[in-house]
């Protein structure tokens, strides 16, 4: 059964004090979700029952069809304006606090806004790639996402504007912003938008470098995610359903080792089986707390 907790939380198994004892013995290893950065106002996929909102683009559609690209990248050009605008909030420097006082083994995050680096935490590997970067799924040449937004701003010009005037409020429009810094738009405004091709082979096969779900996670990346679980005496989730397996298998491969695993999130886990200590409640608050009586 839940009940309250101190700090606006609502535990599970477990308690806040058990929380705060794993971390003050060190060597914990943290894995971070979308629901951490919804407090920048990146919103997740999913609501407080674990419902999906939105259906994020396949890999297979994006890399499969040129006007799939053209959806993606016209929606994601608006998204992207407004996603760079996110800042870190109470969740992230708590983390980094963490990281700071020497008690993790390292930072995991399923996130791709960079909002852990942002807010001073180092060695962050970032499961499922970083939106900064642009891959050819042609070539393989990697650039600059700030360097390609510059191109397609002059190949569009007025495509914001005109955005907004079919929105008619900008609000409605940051409203719909997902993790990916993807957005919704209307067809009609998606077929006037101009792909930019790849500057080294000149296909018009240019990725953010993330992982898009269907998918697979680079195997040194998951290899050295697995490094970073088994260094540590327990696993601290933040923020994650664990609704995807890239990120539940590191809550299997802790629980099957006996090691402690600790999940912090707002709405129900995919890993609450192998919780040891679950809390629910307002990351910010609840990791601010965390941190302050680390110290």
């Amino acid at each position: 059964m839940l009940r309250p907790a101190e700090g606006g939380a609502v535990e599970g198994p477990g308690s806040f004090d058990e929380l705060l004892g794993l971390v003050r013995a060190g060597e914990v290893a943290v894995l971070t979700g979308a629901g951490l950065s919804t407090e920048s106002g990146i919103p997740d996929y999913r609501g407080p029952d674990g419902t999906r909102r939105v259906m994020p683009m396949q890999y297979d559609e994006f890399s499969g069809s040129s006007a799939a690209r053209q959806r993606y990248w016209a929606r994601s050009f608006i998204g992207w304006q407004r996603f760079t605008r996110a800042h870190p909030n109470a969740g992230h420097r708590a983390v980094t606090a963490l990281q700071r006082s020497g008690r993790l083994t390292g930072i995991v995050t399923q996130n791709v806004d960079g909002l852990h680096q942002e807010a001073g935490a180092h060695d962050v590997l970032e499961l499922h790639g970083t939106l900064d970067r642009v891959v050819c799924l042609t070539c393989g040449d990697r650039s600059s996402r700030v360097a390609l937004h510059e191109r397609m701003a002059l190949a569009n010009p007025g495509f914001a504007d005109r955005v907004l005037a079919v929105a008619g409020d900008a609000s409605r429009v940051t409203s719909q912003i997902r993790p990916d810094g993807d957005i919704v738009l209307d067809d009609d405004l998606v077929t006037t938008f101009h792909l930019q091709a790849c500057l080294v082979c000149g296909r018009d096969t240019l990725k953010p470098d993330v992982v898009f779900f269907g998918e697979s996670v680079p195997k040194e990346t998951v290899a050295h995610a697995f490094d970073t679980v088994d260094r540590a005496r327990g696993l601290l989730v933040l923020g994650s359903s664990l609704a995807v397996m890239s990120g539940y298998r590191f809550v299997r491969r802790a629980h099957r080792d006996g090691k402690p695993v600790a999940i912090v999130t707002a709405g129900p886990s995919r890993g609450d089986g192998e919780a040891t200590i679950r809390l629910h409640g307002p990351l910010g608050e609840t990791l601010t707390r965390l941190a302050a009586a680390v110290a």
